[in-house]
């Protein structure tokens, strides 16, 4: 499986690196499809890539009525809460180009679900309906402790789920209670990126390069190809 690591000087050029390459890939997959489905991740370095995306010029070479937007997770809480990744994208990107509503599809929120399994069947059956999009490019950020979406090390959500879209419960990192793609989604993407910045990365990053598969960042991959963009704090240890 190839897998490309490019080093950056900060967390800054990864984000406008980043965005740069989405809005690339996006216009190049639009030149041989009808549709290009994107998985957006939240976090420091994912919502600025976002606001470096709305920023770029390049934005206006995309017929974003052919983009389809998903999310890799999302935290289930009520509608508005500021935790929501949605919410965030929304205010980088989203309100900014003229991106149909149903062409976003947010995952399910507190307020219209009764539990974090409900939301996540529902995303289940939105993908379906949907065809099982293979995602032209899949964004993760990566957690100090070597988490990707919400998928936690030594945690059930990781190391037993295999559904494409999963409730995890008792997450490490608050709020609690989340909805994530699991693996089997995630690695049907044909790009899988991994975006990370900041010294207190520099393990994480270090271990999953490596192949300690016990890190889900590790196991995290494309069909076509897995980029990982790091900036030179992350990339210290590696």
């Amino acid at each position: 499986m190839k897998r490309r690591v490019v080093v950056l000087p900060d967390a800054e050029a990864v984000a406008e690196t980043a965005a740069a390459r989405l809005l690339t890939a996006i216009a190049d997959s639009l030149t041989v499809e009808d549709r290009v489905h994107v998985v957006l991740t939240g976090g420091t370095v994912g919502i600025a890539t976002l606001a470096a995306v709305a920023k770029s010029p390049l934005r206006e070479s995309i017929d974003w009525t052919s983009v389809h937007v998903w999310w890799g997770d999302e935290r289930f809480v009520a509608a508005g809460d500021p935790d929501r990744n949605e919410g965030q994208a929304q205010d980088a990107l989203l309100r900014h180009v003229p991106l149909p509503e149903e062409n976003i599809h947010r995952m399910g929120d507190s307020d219209a679900y009764p539990s974090a399994e409900a939301a996540a069947a529902a995303y289940h059956g939105e993908i379906a309906d949907h065809g099982n999009p293979q995602w032209d490019v899949l964004m993760l950020g990566l957690g100090p402790d070597g988490h990707v979406a919400s998928l936690f090390p030594q945690h059930e959500g990781f190391t037993q789920a295999t559904a494409s879209v999963i409730a995890v419960h008792d997450s490490p990192k608050p709020p609690p209670t989340r909805v994530s793609l699991g693996l089997s989604a995630i690695t049907r993407a044909r790009q899988v990126w991994v975006v990370a910045a900041g010294e207190g990365k520099a393990e994480a990053v270090r271990d999953c390069l490596a192949g300690n598969e016990s890190y889900p960042g590790a196991v995290v991959h494309g069909t076509e190809g897995t980029l990982w963009l790091v900036d030179a704090a992350a990339a210290a240890k590696a």
